[in-house]
């Protein structure tokens, strides 16, 4: 056995639907616990359904990102959905019957790593998840179906000279340019 500390990953997952039931989607993305650096990103719409089995959705995927990325890593998962976090953490049964397939194969695929954790946040907090779930909505409004975007190369920044500047007053001259 290693004694180096297992990976930590976030999963931040969503779901909605335009209408309960209506047409619905779902979001979700996994970032290293450390930097914050987003890993993977998925997004789908799943037609017409309620705004929880989106939510399930959302989960679903998110975890399987996670477990591409690094089946052995210690996992948080993220949403502002109540009812999900408390069902997956076994504090609320799940009464739904159309609910209970989905909360299995969320355990299901959840059970692949040594540890997850399910918090609750704000809706506010999860801005990135969400707007995956709804690029995927529209995506299918428009008889699309979602893309993650390419990645952006940075743009070469051209090398200028330095700028002399003329102060007055009390102020200090700047630092040397960053070079």
């Amino acid at each position: 056995m290693s004694d180096r500390p297992a990976r930590r990953l976030v999963v931040e997952a969503d779901g909605g639907s335009r209408g309960n039931p209506g047409p619905a989607g779902y979001g979700a993305l996994v970032r290293d616990a450390g930097t914050g650096a987003v890993l993977a990103e998925r997004a789908g719409a799943i037609g017409r359904a309620t705004n929880n089995v989106a939510e399930y959705q959302g989960l679903i995927a998110g975890l399987r990102a996670a477990a591409d990325l690094a089946p052995d890593a210690d996992v948080e998962v993220r949403m502002d959905s109540k009812l999900v976090v408390e069902q997956m953490s076994g504090r609320w049964k799940i009464k739904h019957p159309a609910m209970r397939p989905l909360a299995t194969q969320a355990a299901e695929v959840a059970r692949e790593f040594p540890r997850v954790r399910y918090t609750w946040i704000p809706r506010e907090r999860n801005s990135h998840a969400d707007r995956l779930a709804n690029e995927a909505m529209d995506a299918a409004a428009q008889g699309r179906t979602w893309e993650p975007p390419e990645p952006q190369s940075p743009e070469p920044v051209p090398h200028t000279a330095p700028t002399t500047h003329r102060l007055s007053g009390w102020m200090a001259p700047p630092a040397p340019p960053t070079t």
